[in-house]
């Protein structure tokens, strides 16, 4: 995986146990986990959040490049505002997925985008000729952040998590 990314306003970098109550605002907020299941449920607690960022650490270490999960990091206070994925799809995990999850204080500020297009970068960079995005067709923010992103629609589909979702490539030149 990545160690640190960068972009004019934001630090990905690899999670941190410290960074457990901020990633507990996110991944614990209705609001933001609804749309993540069935691949992750709302974290109910400060210590089932620890657990995870265990989890999500050590499986860092064994993911081939590019992917990987980042915590988001506002440069200008270094205040964590999300996560950002970029990992197989299953069942097979031949496509590259690319997500993003930001508390919704950091909603409507560009983050998201600006995130994934670092993301997208680097695994362009590392060789991967598209990087894809899914989403449950009524998650309408995540849609058009995919958009932003310079993503095209490609269509709908129940090839993964067991659910129909819309499917959003993004390929090198696509980028801006």
């Amino acid at each position: 995986m990545a160690g640190r990314l960068t972009t004019e306003r934001l630090v990905l970098r690899p999670w941190e146990l410290d960074d457990a109550e901020a990633a507990l605002a996110v991944y614990g907020d209705a609001g933001v986990s609804r749309w993540l299941s069935p691949a992750m449920d709302t974290v109910p607690d400060l210590g089932a959040m620890r657990l995870i960022l265990q989890q999500w650490t050590a499986e860092d270490q064994r993911l081939v490049a590019p992917a990987g999960r980042w915590a988001i990091e506002r440069q200008d206070d270094k205040q964590v505002i999300g996560g950002a994925v970029l990992l197989p799809l299953p069942p097979g995990g031949d496509d590259l997925e690319m997500g993003w999850q930001l508390h919704p204080d950091a909603w409507g500020q560009g983050y998201a985008a600006e995130a994934g297009r670092r993301v997208a970068r680097w695994a362009f960079d590392e060789g991967f000729d598209e990087v894809l995005a899914v989403a449950r067709p009524a998650n309408t923010r995540a849609g058009a952040t995919a958009r932003r992103i310079g993503m095209q629609w490609v269509g709908e589909t129940e090839k993964y998590y067991g659910l129909r979702l819309q499917v959003f490539r993004l390929r090198p030149a696509d980028l801006e």
